[in-house]
């Protein structure tokens, strides 16, 4: 079974590529652009059959040059959601998207495509219905026309694909191999470097009618992420567009006391409550900044309702397991 991921190099693209290798899967073309060098060390421990710069892959694609490609992972995108470069957004996210939807079609090829929960923006309902998408900002919404695009292509939930097109809507993913993405890393991740560099972490205060680090969002750990992508692999069958989330929202709070409990017991230190590590200057709530108003969701929840009537039954780990498990793998990576 021959497989693409674009953005391999990436956050989710790599995972995926972890996650094809535990499968003892290995004909693998990885496709991204490697202008940020030091990227190369997310496929440095992973087997490939190849890689293709970016710039190169979508026409020798569309020519057939790769032969029966069983599945793309399409993950390669701009995801700086800070990003204000429209054009330079739509461009890589809405019309490469297209281009490559066509030649998928064209060859029988089947395409699992990351969406975002971007699209949903300033709703209050997280369900994969029109009523209830309103980006905040053009990457949300170049998220959101390229589901629109396989809607008016495929039907409104995908039901006259001839070959499987999934979309996945995932949510404030976080874990390992994230380290390249700077400013839109995982808040965990920054956590992580800030309570090893000053002994404190720092959240947001008072914003959109929650109390500091109050606000709630769908945090869903990697290694969930990439076995929902690899259990729709596994069924051909379907298509749509999916929530991918562990459907609980979960304050940001409880992700700094996971990060600040965990890495204080691997230095033999005790347990905290989230209101000991507030006094004691753990957490450091800092003011909301005036960039993200109006442009900030306080609140993510994944109905998993849709998923769950596709068949998958995955169970997610909530915040206090992934983030834990996530900072032992970061303190092996740094020692």
């Amino acid at each position: 079974m021959k497989i693409v991921v674009t953005g391999a190099a990436g956050f989710i693209g790599s995972n995926l590529i972890k996650g094809l290798n535990a499968r003892g899967m290995d004909d693998i073309i990885a496709v991204d652009d490697l202008t940020q060098g030091d990227k190369f060390r997310n496929l440095a421990d992973l087997q490939i059959a190849d890689y293709v710069d970016a710039d190169d892959f979508y026409d020798l694609f569309a020519e057939g040059a790769y032969g029966q490609v069983e599945a793309v992972f399409h993950e390669g995108a701009c995801s700086d959601t800070m990003e204000l470069d429209g054009k330079y957004m739509m461009d890589n996210n809405y019309t490469l998207s297209c281009e490559l939807f066509q030649s998928c079609r064209e060859q029988g090829t089947r395409l699992l495509y990351a969406s975002s929960a971007a699209t949903y923006g300033g709703s209050d309902t997280f369900s994969e219905s029109p009523e209830f998408e309103k980006p905040l900002n053009v990457y949300g919404y170049s998220k959101l026309l390229f589901d629109q695009r396989m809607r008016r292509e495929l039907g409104a939930r995908f039901e006259h694909a001839s070959t499987q097109v999934a979309g996945f809507r995932y949510f404030n993913v976080y874990g390992p191999r994230e380290q390249h993405k700077g400013r839109m890393a995982s808040v965990a991740f920054h956590q992580f470097n800030q309570f090893q560099a000053e002994g404190k972490v720092k959240l947001f205060g008072e914003y959109g009618g929650y109390g500091p680090g109050g606000q709630m969002r769908d945090f869903v750990f990697i290694d969930d992420v990439v076995a929902v992508n690899l259990w729709f692999l596994d069924h051909p069958e379907k298509s749509g567009i999916f929530n991918l989330g562990t459907g609980q929202a979960q304050p940001f709070n409880d992700v700094a006391i996971a990060v600040v409990n965990t890495l204080r017991q691997a230095g033999n230190g005790a347990p905290l409550s989230l209101e000991e590590a507030a006094r004691g200057g753990l957490i450091d709530y800092i003011s909301f900044p005036e960039a993200l108003i109006g442009k900030y969701q306080s609140y993510t929840q994944a109905d998993l309702s849709t998923l769950r009537a596709a068949g998958c039954q995955h169970m997610f780990a909530d915040v206090q397991t992934g983030v834990a498990a996530y900072m032992q793998w970061l303190n092996t990576v740094k020692s």
